[in-house]
């Protein structure tokens, strides 16, 4: 397939801008992610707050790194340190000229025709992703059993995780998947389950199947919002890919309150997805972060869509 470029407008930052706009970013990340970098170099772990970090394939050395996105350019020495970052390319003269900036200048900006040749796939499926789920209705009856649904009958399967305790044990983390309708459509939840726990879940999600199940209520859906985000850089600005991270990171905490896990002593009370009471607040949870993750995944659609002339179908 070819891709048709429009002329892609320049804007040129002024470079106390671009600074605080990369000072702040920095600073952005490092709440979360010096945090995790200390326990990893103590040999420590944490449930919730290192999974965006292990989970997914973005490093918080790259996610520190700050891009303003597609068309903006940076002059000086924030355009000499990106001389060696993949998909920046220098302005030519003629650019250079057409700003009102000096012959010879250090001027970067994103390079479009090399990302978009290098990551045309990439670009493909996430745009299929992101369409695709935005078009479904959302569910919201899934109440978190995937997680139970990993450790169904784990004294079979000899499974322990190596620091937590089930909060009702295993027979009755046993019940409630029983008890209850497993109806999980996210390929990289259900892939996770017990051997036993595969044949009660109502959807058979596989890796080609998920452009077709997807749909805005499951939060894992709206969590990988932050691996789409981080695959599009630099053509994105940083601000947005944090916007997805997060709120990724407070799905994961609601995710893991309303696991079969007792993190209680981590700081992060259970939300009892076995008693009416607990179905009815993750549900209110659920909602509120599809309706927020709504909006960044029009965000993201455009700014796909942004990229060429058209995303392929």
């Amino acid at each position: 397939m070819c891709w048709v470029l429009p002329v892609e407008p320049l804007k040129p930052l002024a470079a106390e801008d671009a600074l605080a706009r990369e000072e702040a970013h920095i600073r952005r990340v490092s709440r979360y992610a010096d945090p995790y970098l200390a326990r990893r170099s103590a040999g420590q772990k944490h449930p919730v707050e290192d999974f965006l970090f292990t989970y997914y394939t973005q490093k918080p050395g790259q996610l520190k790194r700050w891009h303003p996105g597609a068309g903006a350019v940076l002059t000086g020495g924030q355009a000499a340190a990106r001389l060696g970052w993949k998909h920046y390319r220098m302005l030519d003269d003629g650019e250079l000229a057409s700003l009102g900036l000096a012959a010879g200048s250090t001027a970067v900006t994103f390079d479009r025709p090399a990302f978009l040749a290098d990551r045309k796939e990439a670009m493909d499926f996430a745009g299929i992703i992101l369409r695709g789920t935005a078009a479904r209705p959302a569910q919201f009856g899934c109440f978190g059993l995937h997680e139970w649904a990993m450790v169904y009958r784990q004294d079979k399967f000899d499974l322990r995780h190596e620091y937590l305790q089930l909060r009702l044990g295993a027979a009755g983390t046993d019940r409630v998947v029983e008890d209850n309708r497993i109806r999980c459509t996210h390929f990289d939840a259900f892939r996770f389950y017990t051997p036993d726990a595969i044949p009660l879940n109502e959807h058979s999600p596989s890796r080609d199947t998920q452009r077709h199940l997807e749909q805005p209520g499951c939060l894992h859906a709206n969590m990988d919002l932050y691996k789409w985000a981080y695959k599009l850089l630099p053509a994105l600005s940083s601000e947005l890919v944090m916007d997805c991270f997060e709120l990724s990171w407070r799905i994961r905490a609601m995710d893991m309150q309303a696991s079969p896990y007792d993190l209680a002593d981590w700081g992060y009370p259970a939300i009892p997805i076995e008693t009416p009471q607990g179905k009815a607040a993750y549900v209110e949870h659920q909602r509120a972060f599809a309706s927020e993750a709504g909006i960044l995944r029009e965000r993201l659609a455009a700014e796909l869509g942004a990229l060429a002339d058209r995303v392929p179908q």
